[in-house]
């Protein structure tokens, strides 16, 4: 926890001042923007589905070219540098408006076995997706002779995982006192996504943990995306800079859910950042993340358990 702390210090001592003030000051308009008129919810409302995807992309493009211009960039020499830079700057937000949106499915089943598959299959599917874009990328930062970290931080070299738990238990409170809210047991535990299939099935306790599982995938494919790919696989080009226009990024990913969650992933994407940054690894993140997700879900069950 110490070194955390220390690493977050040393960051913070080198970036400007007025940076960092002026990504504070629009992201949280963003917030209040998104909380008082629903940016969010009227973009996911679009119909038909592409001009949801099309408006997902404008919105995001603008939140993170826009905190790019606050940081600058390194200078880059290379004419091929800077294109394949920005064709990977574009693909981030291009990428995340497919992951946005709902997927169909090329197969057909019964009800409610087909709601079932598309709800459980579309976050492996968008995983895919996102691997197809790091190999993408991949080929761009090799041909600019910048090779990122193995699989973009995806490496456990000199990685201690206990200091990360440590890190999840001093969370511990926080999870219990969320777990109180009318709006976060609106939203969580997640997996009551599913519950319509408990008419169906003389057992749904295994149907519940595939879905948790799949859910778990989601922050797999969030810590490669956001921390692998937007800060360890930037690092040649930007380096510690990339991490505030990626936290600004993060937080608008989480325009849908309670007003706390949301104020608390741009500072929670800037930490992790930091740490992937430093580690060049996303194992700690992920560790974090995916067990923040699992005890909100658990939180979430014994919440509207006791309180409903």
């Amino acid at each position: 926890m110490k070194d955390f702390i220390t690493y977050l210090k040393q960051y913070l001592s080198r970036q400007s001042f007025k940076s960092i003030l002026c990504i504070i000051v629009f992201t949280g308009l963003l917030i209040v923007c998104n909380y008082t008129f629903g940016i969010e919810r009227r973009i996911r409302d679009l119909h038909p589905w592409y001009l949801s995807l099309v408006s997902f992309f404008f919105f995001y493009a603008f939140v993170f070219f826009f905190a790019w211009a606050v940081v600058g960039a390194r200078d880059i020499r290379s004419h091929a540098s800077r294109r394949h830079f920005l064709l990977i700057l574009l693909s981030a937000p291009l990428y995340f408006s497919f992951k946005m949106i709902h997927w169909g499915m090329p197969f057909h089943l019964a009800y409610p076995w087909d709601r079932y598959a598309l709800i459980v299959l579309q976050l492996p599917a968008k995983l895919i997706l996102l691997c197809l874009l790091l190999w993408f990328c991949s080929r761009m930062l090799k041909e600019d002779n910048k090779p990122s970290p193995p699989l973009f931080g995806l490496t456990g070299k000199g990685f201690r995982a206990g200091p990360y738990f440590v890190l999840l238990a001093c969370l511990l409170p926080l999870i219990a006192l969320a777990s109180t809210r009318p709006d976060f047991l609106h939203t969580y535990p997640k997996v009551k996504n599913v519950a319509f299939i408990s008419g169906y099935t003389s057992s749904v306790w295994p149907w519940r943990l595939l879905y948790e599982l799949s859910y778990g995938l989601d922050f797999l494919s969030i810590e490669l995306f956001f921390r692998g790919l937007l800060v360890i696989g930037l690092l040649r080009y930007a380096g510690e800079k990339a991490i505030l226009p990626m936290a600004a990024f993060y937080c608008t990913i989480h325009f849908g859910k309670p007003l706390g969650e949301c104020i608390s992933s741009f500072f929670g994407g800037m930490i992790l950042g930091v740490i992937a940054l430093r580690t060049r690894s996303i194992l700690g993140g992920l560790i974090v993340h995916l067990g923040l997700a699992w005890l909100m879900e658990l939180g979430g069950w014994l919440g509207n358990l006791l309180y409903f």
